[in-house]
């Protein structure tokens, strides 16, 4: 197949790679969104608002300023999917690897498995909206019009 425009060779160490990538890039964000929120609000941040499934919920506003930030941070991660996978066909995979990860954490962190429907439901459109405009981005990319003449126009 010597016409194809990509290889497609399976790589594992940088499927790994991108895999601590995008989740390093998911708790940095996550983490700088809540401190912003919490600075504006002048609440104290803890590690439970990042792990523990009980704090999101729409009743306290703790819990909705948590949920703003994670829905944020979506929109940023989608933004780490477009400069650190570039590949539209990935960022579905990416985005469910990192929310499957960050559902490990927490059943860690806490103890318990997540329960809260609130949990459930804010992970799910952070999910939809990480892989939707991470993707949309990478396919604007990809779709770009390849430049086939670089040199210099003559005038004969």
């Amino acid at each position: 197949m010597a016409g194809q425009f990509r290889s497609y060779v399976w790589d594992p160490l940088l499927i790994l790679s991108q895999i601590v990538l995008m989740q390093t890039v998911y708790y940095g964000s996550l983490g700088l969104w809540l401190a912003l929120v919490d600075g504006l609000v002048r609440s104290s941040p803890s590690l439970d608002q990042m792990f523990d499934a009980e704090i999101l919920g729409f009743s306290t506003p703790p819990g909705r300023l948590s949920m703003m930030s994670f829905i944020l941070n979506a929109l940023t991660c989608a933004l780490g999917l477009l400069h650190f996978i570039r590949r539209g066909k990935q960022c579905l995979d990416f985005t469910v690897t990192v929310h499957f990860f960050h559902l490990l954490g927490c059943w860690f962190y806490s103890s318990r498995f997540p329960s809260a429907l609130s949990w459930w439901l804010v992970q799910a459109v952070c999910i939809a909206l990480m892989a939707v405009i991470g993707e949309y981005l990478c396919m604007r990319t990809e779709l770009k019009e390849i430049p086939l003449n670089s040199a210099p126009k003559s005038n004969v």
